[in-house]
């Protein structure tokens, strides 16, 4: 005869056991998450706040590329691309009749510190791709891309151009970008909201020299460079006129930057779409956001524009701005992550 419990003793050794396993799963979780709880309601209220914080996961570019597919290339006026309908960008889609022209500017050509060799006319080769190469980086973000013929392809898909264009690199062309961002106030510092009641964000925004498009500061990242390095570098040349300051003045900017541009979330690293890129080089880049929540620190910022930018400004970040290449959908990112009005 077997010995039973009767069913309410039953039911609350159920009831504890379960209640035992539920906080041995949570002290597991919190300890793993790297909480160390000091008591049990304090590992609690740990756990609850990390969940409340989390925040969505990183921003991919998928889709097509449209600017890498306008019709007249940068900064030339009648080099034109072959043009590539939607339905056809994809290399696995047949496009027979396809017959790009091939460009790379005569700056490029000519070696310049940043640029590859002309591996087409025989001036040198390159074999190590989706790898890194000396101090030079060819692995993209978007996974492995094919080789053809001895040219890296575009991960994304046909752009209506072949070789380099204006690009220094065969493949990915690294950069970074700094999307500093603080809220909009009003004279009596109230913050702003916008018409969704979500408070308004501001971003600095600086005008490039070559096109007069209006963009996020950021720079190429130089073989061998961290990408933290560059952020500080290209903010401050850009948005701060750091090349035309004196050492007292460097210096005073660079502890300001290495305090405040230390401490950001990464919202993109992958493909951008940038009408300098062609069907075997490409833009890459990495973005972070560096938001300023009571307008103490870059308040002190003195912008002034510099190096390749022509004018800068704190912009309000909405749907209807119109930025260079792929910065609209990073400051969509930004913004969405600290549940800002769009």
């Amino acid at each position: 005869m077997i010995n039973c419990l009767p069913c309410s003793q039953g039911v609350l050794w159920l009831s504890v056991s379960i209640a035992v396993l539920s906080v041995f799963v949570l002290v597991v979780d919190v300890y793993l998450n790297g909480n160390r709880m000091i008591g049990f309601s304090n590992g609690v209220r740990k756990l609850s706040i990390k969940i409340g914080q989390t925040k969505p996961s990183k921003m991919t570019f998928g889709g097509l590329h449209c600017k890498a597919r306008c019709e007249i290339y940068p900064r030339t006026k009648d080099v034109k691309r072959f043009k590539v309908p939607d339905d056809k960008v994809r290399w696995n889609v047949p496009f027979p009749e396809y017959s790009p022209p091939s460009f790379t500017t005569e700056t490029v050509l000519s070696g310049p510190y940043y640029a590859d060799p002309d591996i087409c006319s025989g001036k040198g080769e390159i074999t190590k791709w989706n790898e890194i190469d000396g101090k030079v980086s060819r692995v993209s973000f978007e996974g492995k891309y094919e080789v053809v013929d001895g040219l890296p392809l575009n991960p994304v898909g046909r752009t209506g151009i072949k070789h380099r264009g204006c690009l220094g690199r065969w493949g990915p062309n690294h950069a970074a970008d700094p999307i500093v961002t603080r809220w909009k106030r009003t004279e009596d510092d109230e913050i702003v909201k916008g018409e969704d009641g979500k408070q308004v964000m501001e971003f600095v925004s600086v005008q490039r020299r070559d096109n007069r498009e209006w963009a996020i500061p950021g720079g190429m990242v130089e073989p061998g460079s961290l990408v933290s390095a560059t952020i500080k570098q290209e903010f401050g040349e850009e948005a701060m006129n750091s090349l035309e300051m004196s050492e007292e003045e460097k210096k005073e900017m660079h502890d300001k930057i290495e305090d405040f541009l230390s401490h950001g979330d990464k919202v993109y690293e992958g493909y951008v779409d940038d009408p300098r890129n062609t069907d075997n080089a490409w833009m890459e880049t990495t973005a972070y956001h560096f938001h300023d929540n009571d307008g103490t620190k870059v308040g002190q910022f003195n912008l002034h524009a510099g190096d390749d930018a022509m004018a800068v400004q704190w912009m309000v970040c909405n749907s209807s701005i119109n930025l260079y290449a792929s910065h609209k959908s990073f400051l969509q990112e930004a913004a969405k992550r600290i549940d800002a009005s769009w």
